[in-house]
């Protein structure tokens, strides 16, 4: 499959089913209800509209992102990649890098010109993903605080 073969299109609520899907093919775990919540959220308090990436009619892949809006003292210029899921029937076949490419010509439509987003440093996969699309280690620190 070429990345040409692929074609992105906005999520719509029917597409749930099939997000819910390949969630629970790479987590192992079905989240139907975290994800209805998640789309509804991104819905109610984004400018970004989630992507799905189809191929013959199949969703096969999705991305969300967001835009701070001066959230936590962080510009507006800045965007965020939430969530970006891809079939494993489906990886390292374009799809990924199609929808990253859509999102971030939709983030330049509303002027975000720095986009962020947080990976677990033990994903190798991942971390090759984002290096290859030209994001490099940012300004943030990620803290956090056990319970």
């Amino acid at each position: 499959m070429a990345m040409g073969d692929v074609s992105i299109r906005v999520m719509r609520q029917k597409d749930l089913p099939a997000i819910v899907a390949i969630d629970k093919k790479v987590l192992g775990k079905e989240r139907r209800e975290y994800w209805a919540q998640k789309l509804e959220r991104s819905k109610r308090e984004s400018p970004i509209t989630p992507l799905v990436a189809e191929l013959d009619g199949k969703v096969v892949g999705f991305i969300i992102g967001s835009a701070s809006w001066w959230e936590y003292g962080v510009p507006d210029n800045i965007g965020w990649v939430d969530t970006i899921g891809v079939d494993p029937a489906f990886q390292k076949k374009g799809v990924a890098r199609a929808l990253m490419e859509e999102l971030v010509t939709n983030f330049r439509m509303i002027d975000v010109d720095t986009v962020y987003t947080m990976v677990d440093w033990r994903s190798g996969g991942l971390l090759r993903f984002f290096d290859s699309m030209g994001f490099e280690k940012g300004d943030m620190i990620n803290l956090r605080k056990r319970l």
